[in-house]
């Protein structure tokens, strides 16, 4: 279900992008600003391991230095059918994990120090296994393409604004009404409506890697348990480094949230993800 949610949201975005290339006026608009966000977002896909790692200041553990925590990384790409991703540790007190890369094979997987003491070894396996699911279910890849979409409607959404505001558009009585205030009203819109459909992209992978997750390491309830330490300790200490941008990548969000969180959040309810791990540990007996 997770899989044909994502399929029809990006499908909306398509049909957004249609829509914003049409309002103002032909293919030329609508084609430079999906090339202009696409050639922004292919750089951050090629290049998100390297940068993502270099922000968090995240520094690469070899086996000698960490042999348990490779040993159970190694083990779960092993029941993941997966080439043995890099291990990184992340040096903050906020527990919190990610994984990047841009495939399989040039992936990697990351972990604060804090999480590292305040789980159990079966509660870190699973969130692991959380991590490794994000890269064998290519959600980089799937991220990107919705943030290309959704920047390209960002775009068009100020190019619209601005020919709008300048004297670009027709008149309302040539469009009935629709001129000068629908073309604002649409610059508006759109984008929000892009971001929110980003945003549930971002959440309909969660569940999948959740579920994925859970499969792979055999616990779901042990990563149910995680999730629930997870989001307790990272209401408490949110991670100070941490920015909108990259936010989506960690498996609890690490910035304090809003009151429309739910509505602008990357990820699910925690209550919703924990009921689904619970449902699946009852179906597995």
């Amino acid at each position: 279900m997770n899989q044909i949610k994502t399929t029809f949201l990006l499908t909306c975005l398509t049909l957004l992008l249609v829509a914003m290339g049409s309002a103002i006026g032909g293919q030329s608009g609508m084609l430079i600003a999906f090339v202009l966000a696409g050639g922004m977002n292919f750089f951050s896909y090629w290049y998100s391991d390297k940068i993502v790692l270099k922000m968090y200041k995240a520094r690469e553990v070899s086996e000698t230095e960490s042999p348990a925590f490779h040993a159970m990384v190694r083990r779960l790409a092993i029941q993941a059918d997966m080439p043995m991703p890099k291990v990184y540790i992340i040096p903050s007190d906020s527990p919190n994990a990610f994984a990047t890369g841009r495939n399989p094979q040039h992936a990697a997987v990351a972990a604060t120090e804090g999480i590292m003491r305040i789980l159990s070894e079966e509660e870190l396996e699973g969130v692991m296994a959380h991590e490794l699911a994000h890269v064998q279910n290519r959600d980089t890849l799937i991220s990107t393409i919705a943030a290309t979409f959704a920047g390209a409607i960002s775009m068009l959404g100020s190019m619209l604004q601005w020919g709008a505001i300048l004297g670009g558009g027709r008149s309302d009585e040539e469009e009935g009404g629709g001129g000068l205030l629908g073309s604002l009203a649409l610059a508006i819109i759109a984008p929000l409506a892009a971001m929110l459909i980003q945003m549930a992209v971002s959440r309909s992978r969660e569940y999948l890697a959740d579920a994925a997750g859970a499969k792979i390491c055999g616990k779901p309830l042990a990563l149910a348990r995680a999730l629930d330490k997870l989001q307790q300790a990272a209401t408490s200490r949110p991670m100070a480094e941490a920015t909108p941008s990259t936010s989506h990548m960690f498996i609890v969000n690490p910035l304090a949230g809003g009151a429309l969180r739910n509505l602008f959040a990357t990820h699910p309810p925690m209550a919703e993800r924990i009921a689904r791990l619970q449902a699946l540990a009852g179906g597995a007996r």
